[in-house]
C-alpha cells in the first residue's frame, strides 16, 4: 500500500518540479537596460513597463555604459536609442532564450519591424544555442549524488570520506571540462578555472548528500538526492535564466548547487568572472557544511561508544 501511494505522489512532485517552471517560462523582473537621450529613453521605458512585472529597467547614459552593464552581468540586454534609431544589445552567453525573448519584445514595441541587434557577449560557434551548458546540469548533479551515495554505502567516515569526496569531485570537474570545454568547445574562458567551477559544483552536491547521510543515516541519501534532483535541477534556470522562472523557483534555484554552479560557470567562462561572488559563495557553503557534517558524523559514533563504555 505504501508503494502504491508513494509512486503517484513522487510522479506528481516530479511533474510539478519540472513542468511548472517550463510552462510558466517568461520574463519576471528581468534586468534590462535602456540608454539614450532622456525623453526618448523614457518613452521606451514606458512601453516596456507596460508589461507589468516583466522587466526591471536600468537607465544608462549611452550605449557604451549599457555594454559595460551587460558585460558586468548587471543586465541581460539593453535598448539603446540613438539619432539613427533603436538598437538592441543582447548577451546570448548569459541566456540564449533571454536574448531571443528580448528581440521579440523589442520588435513588438517597434511595431513589428526588425530592430538591429548586437550580441555583446556571444556563445561560441561550436555551441551557438548553449545546449552543452544547459545539458551539463543533470550529469553533474547525478555525479555528485552518486559520489555522496557511494561514500555512504561503502561506510567511509571522517577524513577518509572527505578525501574521497574531494578527490571524486576533482576528477568529475576535470572530465567535465575536457568533454564540454576541450572537446565540444562550449566554453570560452580559461580551462583551469572552468574545471575548478565544475569540481566545486560536484563537491557541493556530493558533500550535501554524504553530510545528510552522516547525520540522518541512509535516509539522508534519499533526502539529499530529492533536494538536488527534484528542486535543484529544474529550478537551476540553466536552459533559460533564473528571472525567466516563476517566483520563487528562480531564487530557490540559485541557492542550490545546480543553479549556483550554472551561474558561476557562465560568469567564469564568458564574463571574465563578473557577478561570480554570489554563486561561488553558495557552492562554498554547501561544500563546507556538507563536509563538516561528514566529519561530525564520523566523530559522533565514537563518542557514543566511549560514553556507553
Amino acid at each position: 500500500m505504501a508503494v502504491v501511494l508513494l509512486v503517484p505522489v513522487l510522479a506528481a512532485l516530479a511533474l510539478w518540479a519540472f513542468a511548472w517552471p517550463a510552462a510558466r517560462t517568461a520574463p519576471h523582473e528581468l534586468p534590462l537596460g535602456v540608454a539614450g537621450p532622456a525623453t526618448a529613453a523614457a518613452q521606451v521605458q514606458q512601453r516596456l513597463e507596460a508589461r507589468e512585472g516583466a522587466f526591471e529597467i536600468h537607465r544608462y547614459e549611452d550605449g557604451a555604459a549599457a555594454r559595460d552593464a551587460i558585460e558586468d552581468r548587471t543586465v541581460y540586454g539593453a535598448v539603446v536609442v540613438t539619432g539613427r534609431g533603436t538598437e538592441l544589445l543582447t548577451a546570448s552567453a548569459a541566456s540564449p532564450l533571454v536574448a531571443q525573448s528580448l528581440r521579440q519584445a523589442v520588435a513588438r514595441q517597434a511595431g513589428g519591424g526588425e530592430v538591429p541587434t548586437v550580441d555583446v557577449v556571444p556563445l561560441p560557434p561550436e555551441d551557438p544555442r548553449g545546449s552543452v551548458l544547459a545539458s551539463s546540469v543533470l550529469p553533474m548533479t547525478l555525479a555528485g549524488i552518486a559520489a555522496g551515495a557511494a561514500v555512504t554505502l561503502l561506510g567511509l567516515r571522517g577524513g577518509r570520506a572527505v578525501a574521497v569526496l574531494v578527490g571524486a569531485a576533482a576528477l568529475v570537474g576535470t572530465v567535465a571540462a575536457l568533454v564540454a570545454g576541450s572537446w565540444l568547445g562550449a566554453f570560452t574562458g580559461s580551462w583551469w578555472p572552468e574545471a575548478a567551477v565544475l569540481a566545486l559544483s560536484a563537491l557541493a552536491v556530493s558533500a550535501a548528500v554524504a553530510g545528510l547521510a552522516a547525520l540522518l543515516g541512509t535516509p539522508g541519501v534519499g533526502a539529499g538526492a530529492f533536494v538536488m534532483m527534484m528542486l535543484g535541477n529544474p529550478f537551476s534556470g540553466a536552459s533559460s535564466a533564473p528571472e525567466m522562472l516563476p517566483a520563487p523557483a528562480g531564487t530557490i534555484g540559485q541557492w542550490l548547487p545546480p543553479g549556483a554552479g550554472t551561474s558561476l560557470l557562465r560568469s567564469v567562462s564568458f564574463f571574465d568572472g563578473a557577478a561570480a561572488a554570489g554563486p561561488a559563495m553558495a557552492l562554498a557553503w554547501w561544500a563546507a557544511l556538507g563536509l563538516g557534517a561528514v566529519l561530525l558524523g564520523g566523530v559522533l559514533p565514537r563518542r557514543r561508544a566511549l560514553a556507553a563504555g
